[in-house]
């Protein structure tokens, strides 16, 4: 794993750190924390000069490290500032960084389709699937839950899920697909792996939790393929 460099915009003592240690050690029981990790040392040091305004709780591709959320926790709070009546900004501390994030790219809707699952903390990518010809985003969204769901339960973890799709949250929820997307030739690949995906889910059970991903507060998920 590449090095990461941290700013503490609110911490014990704020400034850039050279590693998780001396990051948590300036935010662990600090109130309303303030802190990110970058990929060098250059970008943190320009992220610092500018100010948690601009940086803070936007996600972005430099995510926390596993088991950084946990360690500010609810100490962190929920510190941005917010306009009267509105709902309360969620500290990016209170993400579940040891989780897997999944997300679908789309090229037209329906169209082709692909989709990723990512280790949260770390950007890693654990599979990807696709292009597969003429799905649409919820079906995509649905079926990478599912692999996601298989893939951790192969390994022993009760990890969580986040996906940004609420719909696909429904139908594994309800165990049933609600999708207007027809059935022929053209999507015969996509129905095929939604319908063992749904297979899956009423043959097996699984501890993990599937989270949504709330984008407003925390930024683009962290399998984001780019194309909004």
């Amino acid at each position: 794993m590449s090095k990461k460099h941290y700013v503490v915009w609110a911490g014990k003592t704020p400034g850039v750190y050279d590693s998780w240690p001396a990051c948590q050690a300036q935010v662990t029981g600090y109130p309303e924390a303030k802190y990110k990790s970058y990929a060098t040392r250059a970008l943190a040091e320009a992220a610092y000069k500018d100010g948690w305004k601009k940086h803070w709780g936007r996600g972005g591709k430099a995510a926390a490290p596993a088991g950084e959320g946990k360690a500010a926790g609810a100490r962190a709070g929920a510190g941005a500032a917010r306009r009267p009546g509105s709902k309360p900004a969620v500290s990016p501390a209170s993400i579940d960084y040891d989780s897997v994030s999944v997300d679908v790219g789309t090229h037209g809707n329906p169209g082709p389709i692909e989709y990723k699952g990512v280790d949260t903390a770390t950007g890693e990518l654990l599979f990807q699937v696709g292009p597969i010809p003429n799905g649409t985003n919820n079906l995509g969204e649905f079926i990478a839950i599912v692999h996601a769901l298989s893939y951790l339960k192969a390994r022993g973890s009760a990890r969580t899920v986040y996906t940004d799709s609420r719909t696909a949250l429904a139908w594994i929820r309800n165990k049933k697909i609600a999708s207007t997307l027809r059935r022929d030739a053209s999507t015969a690949q996509v129905w095929a792996l939604a319908d063992r995906a749904m297979r899956w889910l009423h043959e097996n059970d699984y501890p993990n939790k599937i989270v949504k991903w709330e984008t407003e507060s925390w930024g683009e998920i962290k399998a984001d393929f780019g194309r909004k």
